[in-house]
């Protein structure tokens, strides 16, 4: 009998409850649309970082990260390679070694990060064959160079030009060496664009004078939501000779920018929340206020206080339980399309974010927890706010509340 009442006092005024059914449900939909479009850029943003060149996780020899030398160098990988590759999140890998060394051509010399790869890794792993713009992709057993578009520029050269390389190798051996330029690259990187040489890795352990060593073992994983996890299988896997590091503690500038942009969101959201809690409050204050007369009355024929304050609270809890499922249905199919078609940005906007290597979308990322999430906050607030009806009734005297 209670439920049945409960469900015909929610409609005997259908326009103040559809109202308050209505603004619940924006509220969800608004931020269930925010949350997914935030998680979406951040998530696309991160894929873009990660593909330019450093991977979702990479490997090292323990103090490599602090004192980036060939003497922090890994001796014959090929048994930590097949550790890495066989584990389930993995996706692809590639072997490198890197340091520093001067470009010279003609009477420009500049300094550089050299990069010795194995093409075809690098080809799967990071996508390096469709960054070039001039020449052709290299083979494992070419003796020539991938230079960046910055450095070329700044060097002043072009296809087919020879650059001297000149720097220190494996315990300070001399390393020099010619080679030709073959293709050129660019990176939406500026830091990247303006520095970087790529030699096949055979060529470059040769000119370096390593032997079969790589400084560092760059992964990608496919579920990204487990990095932290396949971060701490690989250390347990490989031992604790060898440090593994995910991009977030390589570029710890990029994690903090997402979790203070996080924050402000979180603000944001809770500004909108805030009004709709004085939304919410305000019909239940009116409703109570037109109701008066009817609680009275209830009371003053024996209805238990308890069991008039049980009712009013959930009615409440049940209008904002329907605004809030109606809102996440409503916002299903809306994340689902901007999913598929993300926002695009044209003009000076889409020319900044090329700019930068950065494709100028705003993708939605459809992620079933977060519905979940925010439909839990609305009946969060609204469970705090059926407190006052309770307090109300308790208060309220039955003799004063039937008087017109």
């Amino acid at each position: 009998m209670i439920t049945k009442l409960i469900w015909r006092n929610i409609w005997r005024n259908r326009r103040r409850t559809l109202i308050t059914m209505s603004s619940v449900a924006f509220a969800v939909v608004l931020a269930v649309c925010m949350k997914s479009l935030q998680d979406g850029v951040f998530d696309n943003l991160v894929k873009s970082l990660v593909s330019y060149y450093s991977g979702y996780i990479q490997v090292h020899k323990r103090g490599y990260n602090d004192e980036q030398n060939l003497e922090h160098s890994l001796d014959g990988p090929d048994t930590l390679l097949n550790t890495i590759a066989n584990h389930p999140n993995v996706s692809g890998l590639a072997a490198r070694i890197e340091t520093y060394t001067l470009a010279a051509a003609g009477s420009v010399t500049q300094g550089c990060m050299l990069a010795g790869i194995v093409p075809s890794q690098e080809k799967l792993l990071t996508g390096l064959d469709s960054k070039i713009i001039s020449g052709t992709y290299l083979r494992e057993s070419d003796k020539a160079l991938l230079v960046s578009e910055g450095l070329a520029a700044k060097l002043r050269v072009g296809l087919g030009d020879t650059l001297v390389l000149l720097g220190q190798g494996f315990r300070g051996n001399t390393a020099a060496g010619m080679y030709p330029v073959q293709s050129i690259v660019h990176f939406g990187a500026p830091v990247l664009n303006e520095s970087m040489l790529f030699l096949p890795l055979k060529e470059a352990q040769e000119f370096l004078s390593t032997g079969n060593r790589v400084t560092t073992i760059a992964v990608n994983i496919r579920d990204a939501a487990a990095l932290n996890v396949t971060s701490h299988e690989l250390k347990k896997r490989i031992g604790p000779e060898l440090e593994v590091l995910t991009w977030k503690e390589m570029m710890p500038e990029i994690e903090g920018h997402i979790r203070a942009d996080a924050v402000n969101f979180y603000l944001f959201i809770g500004v909108l929340y805030l009004l709709i809690a004085f939304g919410m409050f305000g019909t239940l204050l009116m409703m109570l206020t037109e109701r008066k007369f009817e609680l009275g009355m209830l009371m003053a024929i024996g209805m238990r206080k308890r069991v008039l304050s049980t009712m009013l609270v959930a009615e409440t809890l049940l209008i904002t339980f329907l605004g809030a499922l109606a809102g996440a249905v409503i916002s299903f199919p809306v994340v689902k399309y901007f999913e598929y078609n993300p926002i695009r940005f044209t003009g000076d906007m889409a020319a900044a974010y090329r700019q930068f290597g950065f494709d100028p979308v705003w993708p939605a990322i459809f992620v079933p927890s977060v519905f979940v999430e925010q439909t839990l906050i609305v009946m969060a607030i609204a469970a705090v706010i059926s407190f006052y009806p309770l307090v109300t009734v308790y208060k309220l005297n039955p003799v004063e509340a039937m008087k017109r």
